[in-house]
């Protein structure tokens, strides 16, 4: 494959140690029906520090929890998610979408298709987000705007002080965003066949890892339904679970000025081993996704060589996400060993592209998009509320921002990956056209509350995109030689 326009009673319901706050154990304790509803009342700990909540299903498919012992129903926070009644109401056609969206695709996932369009190797992460005030982040110690790598002991602490606040879960992952989007743009054959989008990566046997892989949180006493939006959107998750292996999770805090202060606990993530299972994926893949948060560990990054090495023997494209400005900095080398040999594209912001080029803070994110052109076919480089930029050749095409009123920032450059990589998918030569299409995504997803573009909107976006592509004779058949001579 190539670039077209480059070559033209109590009984434990989980682990006893379930790890989202510290010393907690689940329990089953009554169960009951309300509404055609089944609430299942939990306790959580032990002795003073028992908490007792009722769990049941709402809007967007997610689990809610409601203490029992200070408000009744109406306290909610405990474990997670959404407690914004009129949300309810605005949320019933996205809900009724994906819905239907799970119902389309659980059909065929026993079988799997012969070929992947993008496999993504990457960071399995259960992203919790809540919105919180600056006085929160000032309570904690925390740097607003800010990606740090936590322990633990510091994850429950962190959690512990949400209590009480309104935040949800999904299976997470920078590259997951990217992935879930695509998969959605390219859930109908509008402009070309269904996409079919996997992912590979590290979880535990957790009950967490079991909702990354299944969207469910799974033991043999009790299935808690906690529908994962990675598995609706028909992202198949092919790797399997890492015995007694735990599963990392990202506390993203967005405060009110749409900022994002990301706090991210690894557990076995980011250790992916290249075997005979990931081999096999990558044989059968047309591009190679590799997120940068994985160079963050030493034995990870002789997997991502062996991979982006099998890729381009067997004529995929390769794409390489900076993923974080420290990444860069403290993997330097690695970064550019896997991007002067591999990749066919990288995915940036303008302060990443800098970093990569070691230009000052002072230079321009056109400067940074044509010197890296010079070494990667295709650039891809976001420069916020100010535009973008496509690199190609030497060369940089400004892409002017999607208007929107900013809402949450967070996944606001997974979206614009997710619209270069459908481009490309779609044999797209209009650089412009592309990158417009990823700009409008970005701004969707930046105009919302959490980093998932919808399946009401992926279906019109790709509507919109489909007519650029009338007329155009250029496929994406050629192979990847071709862009390795430019």
């Amino acid at each position: 494959m190539s670039l077209p326009f480059l070559s033209s009673s109590t009984s434990p319901i989980s682990s006893p140690t379930f790890s989202l706050y510290p010393y907690s154990s689940l329990y089953l304790r009554h169960q009951i029906r309300h509404g055609g509803t089944s609430l299942k009342l939990l306790g959580f700990g032990g002795g003073e520090r028992l908490k007792l909540v009722y769990m049941g299903k709402r809007a967007r498919g997610f689990l809610w929890a409601s203490s029992v012992s200070k408000c009744g129903a109406d306290k909610r926070g405990d474990f997670g998610m959404y407690d914004d009644e009129e949300d309810e109401t605005d949320t019933d056609t996205e809900t009724e979408e994906e819905e239907e969206e799970l119902k389309e695709t659980s059909g065929s996932s026993s079988s799997l298709p012969e070929r992947w369009d993008v496999l993504g190797l990457g960071q399995a992460m259960v992203d919790f987000s809540g919105v919180v005030d600056d006085e929160f982040l000032e309570r904690l110690g925390l740097e607003k705007g800010t990606r740090k790598v936590i322990n633990h002991e510091e994850r429950g602490r962190v959690l512990q002080a949400m209590d009480g606040c309104s935040y949800k879960a999904a299976a997470g992952g920078s590259l997951s965003n990217s992935l879930v989007a695509l998969a959605r743009l390219g859930g109908k054959p509008i402009g070309g066949p269904v996409l079919n989008v996997a992912m590979a990566g590290s979880v535990g046997s957790d009950p967490l890892g079991g909702f990354y892989r299944l969207g469910l949180i799974v033991d043999f006493s009790l299935l808690i339904w906690f529908q994962a939006k990675l598995r609706r959107a028909n992202v198949n998750f092919c790797s399997a679970p890492i015995k007694d292996g735990t599963t990392g999770t990202v506390i993203v805090l967005t405060t009110p000025d749409a900022q994002r202060t990301m706090l991210a606990y690894q557990g076995t993530s980011s250790t992916i081993n290249y075997d005979p299972s990931l081999a096999s994926l990558i044989s059968k893949t047309n591009i190679l996704v590799v997120e940068g948060y994985l160079f963050e560990l030493h034995d990870t990054i002789k997997t991502i060589a062996k991979a982006c090495e099998e890729a381009r023997r067997m004529g995929a494209l390769v794409a390489v996400t900076a993923s974080d400005v420290t990444c860069i900095e403290r993997h330097y080398d690695d970064f550019w060993e896997i991007v002067g040999n591999y990749a066919d594209i990288v995915f940036a912001n303008s302060d990443e592209a800098r970093a990569f080029c070691h230009f000052s803070s002072k230079e321009s994110p056109d400067s940074a998009t044509r010197y890296l052109s010079h070494f990667v076919p295709l650039v891809s480089v976001t420069d916020g509320p100010r535009g973008s930029y496509i690199g190609v050749k030497g060369e940089a095409v400004y892409i002017p921002p999607s208007p929107c009123v900013p809402v949450d920032t967070c996944g606001a450059g997974d979206a614009y990956a997710s619209g270069i990589l459908y481009g490309i998918l779609r044999g797209i030569s209009d650089l412009k056209g592309m990158g417009a299409l990823a700009a409008r995504i970005a701004a969707t997803v930046v105009g919302q509350q959490g980093t998932r573009l919808s399946v009401c909107h992926a279906g019109e976006l790709a509507g919109t995109f489909a007519y650029q592509l009338e007329g155009s004779t250029v496929t994406s058949d050629i192979g990847s030689d071709h862009i390795s001579s430019l």
